[in-house]
């Protein structure tokens, strides 16, 4: 089976995430996404997966494939980009964090946490404080994501601030991560060369997008024969002719 190649950035924020700027609007992502040459992206707010249904929404019908996904922060606040099959996995896997999350009494803080359509219209708001840490632990945590098919990925681990990394110091041996990322500040190659102890792991890198401008900054490639999950799940394990490669935006 033929292989191509694909763009894929798969750590973004909408303006659901409180530090996500409210021009991270589902339609305004994938315009911009479809502009900056992107395949593939996820959204992953923060502890939430409120407005990935908009954002798919949003792109029905154009050349952009959106996965679900959440960046979930561990109990030890570290934080965890899961992606997931489908909705309803990632419904099932925010069910959970919901329930160890408290509520926010602050409307200032709410009404920075807004549920969009795909339409970019405003259907409400989020009370939950979405950038607290879950009570899961990592390792919980990680096992949670993986009960229901999905992929865990470690966090921007070059980052001092809520990476694996700078959070632990090291990615504990009944941890199983399906990826590390590496953010845009840094090449893979320097990141492989900081942390030869992780080069059996398959290293990816994303923007982090909080203002639409980041969108696409860093991207990886995905040689695969579709954009969808189980293809990238394949390139993550470097099974089925599928494989990752990284190349500066």
């Amino acid at each position: 089976m033929s292989r191509t190649l694909y763009q894929a950035d798969l750590h973004l924020h909408t303006c659901l995430s409180p530090c996500g700027d409210l021009e991270m609007s589902p339609m305004a992502i994938v315009r911009t996404a479809i502009e900056k040459e992107l395949d593939i992206i996820a959204v992953t707010d923060h502890n939430s997966i409120g407005n990935v249904r908009a954002v798919m929404d949003a792109a029905a019908g154009t050349s952009l494939t959106v996965l679900p996904g959440m960046e979930i922060s561990s109990r030890e606040e570290v934080h965890v980009v899961a992606l997931f099959p489908d909705l309803d996995a990632a419904e099932n896997v925010q069910d959970k964090i919901y329930a160890t999350l408290s509520d926010s009494e602050d409307d200032a803080y709410i009404q920075e946490q807004i549920l969009a359509t795909g339409d970019d219209e405003v259907e409400g708001f989020c009370s939950k404080l979405l950038m607290a840490a879950s009570g899961f632990s990592l390792r919980k945590l990680v096992e949670l994501i993986h009960s229901v098919e999905g992929l865990a990925i470690a966090a921007h681990i070059d980052r001092q601030a809520f990476g694996i990394i700078g959070q632990l110091g090291f990615i504990p041996p009944r941890v199983h991560f399906d990826a590390l990322e590496i953010s845009w500040r840094e090449s893979i190659q320097a990141a492989r060369n900081r942390f030869p102890e992780f080069n059996g792991y398959t290293f990816v890198t994303s923007s982090d997008a909080h203002y639409l401008a980041d969108i696409g900054k860093t991207r990886t490639l995905f040689h695969m024969a579709r954009p969808d999950f189980a293809e990238i799940r394949a390139a993550l394990a470097g099974t089925g002719g599928c494989h990752v490669e990284y190349r500066a935006a």
